[in-house]
């Protein structure tokens, strides 16, 4: 059986977009679109609802591609126990109340059991700052949270 990911909205975001003029950014789109080339075989890969509904936000040419990129991916509710956590995340300042959307990206990936949540979203969700917050609200309610990472945290040796 494959390890299972939730690709958060950064993820098809960073994907599909042009390519950034700003050396940092556009190395982390190459990162992802090399992981989705070489590593995302090697994943069982989920979106939820919410990843749905961010990525049809903005510009309608992006948003296109955005949702072209994700179309056939699995994806898992959003229900009333992620909206639970959700707010106990954000309860237990383990985020800000204004990133409300990146906390039901944890709580849901973190209820359907996913090994990884993948994302480039380093203020809110991938913050080395407040990681053990984090971990210790979804471990104090019950669920063993998903390693959060990056694409280049998660790319497969090839050989």
């Amino acid at each position: 059986m494959k390890p299972t990911v939730y690709l958060e909205t950064t993820i098809p975001s960073y994907l599909t977009a042009w390519r950034s003029n700003e050396l940092i950014m556009a190395a982390n789109q190459q990162a992802t679109r090399e992981w989705w080339d070489l590593s995302k075989p090697n994943f069982e890969v989920f979106i939820s609802e919410v990843v749905i509904k961010e990525a049809t936000e903005g510009n309608t040419e992006a948003a296109e591609r955005r949702l072209a990129s994700i179309n056939g991916i699995p994806e898992l509710a959003l229900s009333a126990e992620a909206e639970q956590l959700a707010s106990l995340l954000l309860a237990k300042a383990a985020l800000p109340a204004k990133a409300r959307i990146d906390a039901l990206h944890i709580a849901i990936a973190t209820l359907n059991g996913m090994d990884f949540l993948l994302t480039w979203n380093c203020r809110h969700i991938a913050n080395a700052t407040t990681q053990h917050i984090i971990e210790a609200t979804c471990r104090a309610a019950g669920y063993e949270p998903p390693v959060i990472c990056t694409p280049p945290q998660l790319m497969e040796i090839i050989l």
